[in-house]
């Protein structure tokens, strides 16, 4: 039975994943990023999120954070996500 070394492989991840930020950013003049869209106000749910802005931030990636209330409707939650989805930053 092999031992996965998890550290050190999501390491070699992250190191990847900077590489190909900068790939990127050499060819296009622009940075990639993530969007997050955070649904209520759930503490775990919080905490992930910082987690993913940081994780973007280390990797040089933008990282773009939408909070929205709990009782936003579906369907302006869909037009939110569809503008994330067409927004071309």
């Amino acid at each position: 039975m092999a031992i996965i070394q998890g550290k050190k492989v999501a390491e070699e991840i992250r190191s990847l994943v900077a590489r190909e930020v900068e790939t990127v950013q050499s060819q296009t003049g622009r940075v990639p990023g993530l969007a997050t869209v955070l649904v209520g106000e759930d503490p775990a749910s919080a905490v992930y999120v910082r987690n993913k802005n940081k994780t973007c931030r280390s990797l040089g990636l933008e990282s773009f954070e939408q909070t929205l209330p709990a009782d936003i409707p579906e369907a302006d939650l869909l037009d939110r996500v569809r503008g994330l989805n067409r927004d071309p930053a």
